[in-house]
């Protein structure tokens, strides 16, 4: 109600802020790199990196700076990683579901999710968008046998320096309100995990548009993720060449 009041009175300047803002952030690139690899030593690890621009680690140049990038070298040290990183920008939950339903079927032990932001800034309901994310979540333990699925949280909306005010308070309205649909989602569903921190949003680790992860925020997720597997390995399959 609340949302729907807000938009109703705000409609005509958030529509134009958001118009205004899309034209006026620039479009940063998809970092290069490697999409998968394997390395380390000891047990094996399977993990999928998946979802939207924030996944695919635009915000750097290089992957190894990445998400991705920095999640395989922190685990590294623990385990034979065995990894791949299926993300890109603009996707939103649904067509990350479509992406999953096209793609060959896999085993992987653990998927780190980030998706949402595309589905905030757009014009998805909470309902819509979390009956996504229950089907995503549906794949990723069927179809390609995931034993821990890792879920993000979308970031603040309300803190991104790009968005001005008040686009930036309605968004991160939107983003809460999904975020406690993902909390619960998360508590009904055995095989799954929310990451709960809010990472330091400030200017200067943000990336050069002011809507994307800098390395050190990309840094500081690939730590959390890494202490979580850590502390809760999952049992896995060999890796290739590993005996059962």
């Amino acid at each position: 109600m609340i949302e729907t009041l807000s938009k109703m009175t705000l409609a005509p300047l958030i529509l134009a802020q958001g118009l205004y803002t899309r034209w006026l952030t620039p479009r940063l690139p998809e970092p290069a790199g490697e999409r998968a690899g394997i390395s380390g030593t000891g047990p094996c690890l399977r993990l999928l990196i998946l979802g939207d621009s924030a996944a695919a680690g635009v915000g750097v140049a290089s992957q190894d700076d990445a998400l991705a990038g920095k999640l395989a070298t922190r685990l590294s040290g623990d385990f034979t990683v065995s990894w791949r990183l299926l993300a890109q920008s603009g996707l939103d939950t649904r067509e990350v579901v479509q992406l999953l339903e096209r793609s060959a079927a896999e085993h992987f032990d653990v998927v780190l999710v980030s998706v949402g932001v595309n589905d905030v800034t757009g014009s998805v309901s909470a309902k819509a968008w979390i009956a996504s994310m229950a089907r995503l979540v549906d794949l990723l333990q069927w179809k390609f046998e995931a034993r821990q699925v890792v879920l993000s949280r979308i970031p603040p909306l309300h803190a991104f320096p790009s968005l001005p005010q008040p686009l930036r308070w309605y968004l991160g309205e939107r983003a809460e309100r999904f975020n406690q649909h993902l909390a619960e989602l998360t508590r009904r569903r055995t095989g799954t995990v929310l990451l709960d921190t809010e990472y330091p949003l400030l200017g200067e680790r943000m990336a050069q548009d002011g809507f994307h992860p800098g390395p050190s925020i990309y840094s500081m997720w690939a730590d959390e993720v890494a202490a979580l597997l850590r502390a809760r390995p999952p049992s896995g399959k060999p890796c290739r060449g590993q005996q059962q």
